[in-house]
């Protein structure tokens, strides 16, 4: 690949998972990622093909200070970033009434508001040049709220409001966003899941832990699949501001939407009733 078409991805979360796949994927390419992870001896473990092209860096993305200055110094270094894809995450599984204040908060730390500290000190470089691609990780959790998954909700429909506001703010900048709800894909993911520490024992969480143990390596989505959509999206013209993927979540949201418009429907007369006479 010539200099002129080699862009630079800047992929959170990749030390496993839908991270590390797409990060093997965008290195085969030829382009350059800068690629974040708690643990990097891992991520450097499982690439092979155009190394050198791989800038791994160990940040914490919920520290905004630290966010800043690793974009700093890596944009001194690289001249640019052009795709920005904010995958990291993870999910808790209890009950509101289980959940600590600290374990909901750590939730929305990670899954929201380190995705906002990126998009922060990303913005006035790809302001500056005029261009770029920043892709937030939603959920099908992001559209329907699923119990005992309260926190991991809030973060992702938080993701997708997000990420609608500031395509409308950026827009005339020349970058484009897209927010991706994606639905069970064979990832390590579900090995990954934390669960509340206090738990309460009408809330089902030990039947819930050994479920998604069980489920775990069943899922139906490729991963490989996934990755290379997303590796298509950052080449169009006009990419989707939403993209769901997978026919779990396709068959789950759309039902969703069809619910919430019965009902809104039924209760019209009330919704209608609010304005002066």
């Amino acid at each position: 690949m010539n200099t002129e078409n080699q862009k630079v991805w800047l992929i959170t979360g990749t030390s496993k998972g839908i991270g590390l796949d797409l990060t093997k994927l965008v290195l085969s390419i030829g382009h350059k990622v800068i690629a974040t992870s708690r643990n990097t001896d891992a991520l450097e473990k499982e690439i092979d093909l155009n190394k050198e092209h791989l800038y791994p860096v160990q940040l914490d993305i919920t520290s905004d200070k630290e966010v800043k200055l690793t974009i700093d110094r890596l944009v001194k270094e690289l001249g640019k970033i052009d795709v920005v894809v904010n995958n990291a995450g993870y999910s808790l599984v209890g009950s509101m009434e289980e959940m600590t204040d600290e374990e909901f908060r750590a939730t929305m730390d990670v899954n929201l508001f380190g995705s906002v500290n990126i998009i922060r000190n990303v913005m006035p470089y790809l302001r500056k040049q005029h261009s770029g691609h920043i892709i937030n990780i939603s959920s099908n959790a992001g559209y329907i709220g699923f119990e005992k998954a309260a926190s991991y909700n809030a973060a992702k429909f938080g993701m997708i409001g997000l990420s609608e506001a500031l395509a409308q703010e950026v827009n005339g900048f020349g970058i484009k966003v897209t927010v991706v709800a994606p639905g069970q894909f064979r990832t390590q993911f579900m090995d990954s899941i934390n669960y509340v520490k206090n738990r309460i024992v009408v809330y089902g969480v030990d039947e819930a832990e050994k479920m998604w143990s069980k489920h775990s390596g069943q899922q139906p989505g490729d991963p490989e699949k996934l990755v290379k959509i997303l590796v298509k999206i950052t080449e169009m013209t006009k990419p989707p501001l939403h993209l769901l993927l997978g026919p779990d979540t396709y068959k789950l949201v759309t039902q969703k939407r069809k619910e919430e418009d019965a009902e809104f429907e039924s209760w019209k007369s009330l919704t209608l009733s609010t304005d002066f006479d």
